[in-house]
C-alpha cells in the first residue's frame, strides 16, 4: 500500500492533490510504493516524476503521459483511475483508442495561420477535447506572418468552427498573445495540432526555456519535420503543466458522440426543432437542420462536417461490436479445440 512520503512536497506542481492521495491509499500496490506522474513513455519505459525526482521505470500495467502511478523500486505497479482521457482511434486503423494525455485540463488546439485554417481539422480536435471532459482553446498561430488581411478572416472561421470556444492568436517569436495563453492554460494543459503548427515554439514560449526542438517548415506546403517525436510532460513556471505531442496526421473520433454534440452545438440546437425526435438530419421531411442548411442559416460545410464525423464515430462503434464479437468466437473456438484434445488425451 501506498505510504505518503515526507519529501513529496513537489508533487503538487505536477497536479497532485487530496484526492489523487485518497485514491493512492487504496490502491492495489506494494507497501512503500511511491506516486509520481508519468511524463514520458517509450517503448519498454516510462519516465515518472516523483518526489524524488525523475524515475525511469518498466511499465508491468499500461500507462500514458499524464497518468499518476504508485512505483515500486523500478516498476510501474497500479495506475490510478484517470480523471480525463485525450483519446483518438488508433493510427494503425485498429478499433482500439489510442490516450494521447491522461488527466488533462485543458486541451490547447493549434492552428497554424501560415497554412491556411482548416475548420474541419479543428472541428475534430474540439470535439476529441469536449469528450475527454477537457476544456477546449483554439490557439491561432504564427500570427507574426500576416499578411495584413488573413487574421481577420481566419478568426472567423475558427469561431464558426468552434462556437463557444476561445480563440487566442498567438506569435511565439514577437511574444504576442503568450500570455494569454499561458492564463487559458489551466491545470494540466495539452498542445495538439499538425506538423507545422509551431507548437514546440508554442511550447518553448509558455515554459520560459528552450525545452522542445524546433525546426522550420517547408515553403512548399507550409508543412513541418516531426520535431517532436514523443508526448512529454514538464512544469510550467506558473501553476499547471504542459504536455506537447508530435504532430497529429490523422484524427479519427471513437466514442465520441458527446464530444461531436458540443463541438456541433449549433446543429444540435437546430436539431430541436425537427419533426421526429431521432431524425439523422439527412432526407427525413420535416429536418430544421437540413432547412437551415438549404437556408443558407447553416454553412453547407459545416453540415457535412457534422454528418461526417457522426457517421465515423458510429462505423468505429460497429467496428468495435464486431472486435469484440470475433475475440469472443475466437475464445469459444481455443476452448472447443482445448476440451477436444482432452479427449483425444483421454481416449488414448
Amino acid at each position: 500500500m501506498f505510504s505518503a512520503l515526507p519529501h513529496a512536497s513537489v508533487l503538487p506542481t505536477y497536479g497532485w492533490d487530496s484526492t489523487w492521495e485518497q485514491l493512492a491509499l487504496t490502491a492495489d500496490a506494494p507497501a512503500g510504493a511511491v506516486p509520481g506522474r508519468v511524463a514520458r513513455v517509450d517503448r519498454g519505459r516510462v519516465d515518472v516524476l516523483t518526489g524524488r525526482g525523475r524515475v525511469h521505470a518498466a511499465p508491468r500495467v499500461p500507462c500514458a503521459v499524464g497518468d499518476w502511478v504508485l512505483v515500486d523500486g523500478s516498476a510501474v505497479a497500479a495506475v490510478l483511475p484517470r480523471r480525463t482521457a485525450l483519446t483518438r482511434s488508433a493510427a494503425s486503423g485498429r478499433s482500439e483508442a489510442q490516450v494521447l494525455a491522461a488527466n488533462v485540463d485543458t486541451v490547447l488546439v493549434a492552428a497554424p495561420l501560415a497554412a491556411g485554417v482548416r475548420p474541419g481539422r479543428v472541428e475534430r480536435l474540439v470535439a476529441l477535447a469536449w469528450e475527454s471532459g477537457a476544456t477546449p482553446v483554439v490557439v491561432l498561430t504564427k500570427i507574426d506572418q500576416d499578411d495584413g488581411s488573413s487574421l481577420v478572416a481566419a478568426l472567423s472561421d475558427l469561431a464558426d468552427a468552434a462556437p463557444g470556444v476561445d480563440v487566442v492568436p498567438v506569435s511565439a517569436v514577437s511574444g504576442d498573445g503568450v500570455d494569454e495563453v499561458a492564463a487559458a492554460a489551466r491545470g494540466t494543459a495539452v498542445l495538439v495540432g499538425p506538423s507545422g503548427a509551431g507548437k514546440s515554439t508554442l511550447a518553448n514560449a509558455l515554459l520560459g526555456e528552450e525545452a522542445m526542438a524546433t525546426a522550420t517548415v517547408r515553403d512548399v506546403d507550409g508543412k513541418g519535420r516531426h520535431t517532436t517525436v514523443h508526448r512529454e510532460l514538464l512544469p510550467l513556471p506558473g501553476p499547471g503543466v504542459l504536455v506537447d505531442t508530435p504532430g497529429l496526421r490523422a484524427v479519427g473520433v471513437r466514442d465520441a458522440a458527446e464530444g461531436i454534440d458540443r463541438a456541433f452545438a449549433d446543429v444540435v440546437d437546430l436539431a430541436g426543432g425537427c419533426r421526429f425526435a431521432d431524425c439523422a438530419h439527412d432526407t427525413e421531411p420535416g429536418c430544421a437542420v437540413a432547412a437551415a442548411g438549404d437556408a443558407g442559416t447553416l454553412p453547407a460545410r459545416r453540415l457535412a462536417a457534422y454528418r461526417k464525423l457522426v457517421r465515423e464515430d458510429e462505423w468505429a462503434a460497429a467496428r468495435t461490436d464486431a472486435r469484440l464479437a470475433a475475440e469472443r468466437r475466437g475464445r469459444w473456438r481455443q476452448i472447443t479445440r482445448d476440451q477436444r484434445a482432452r479427449y483425444r488425451a483421454r481416449g488414448h
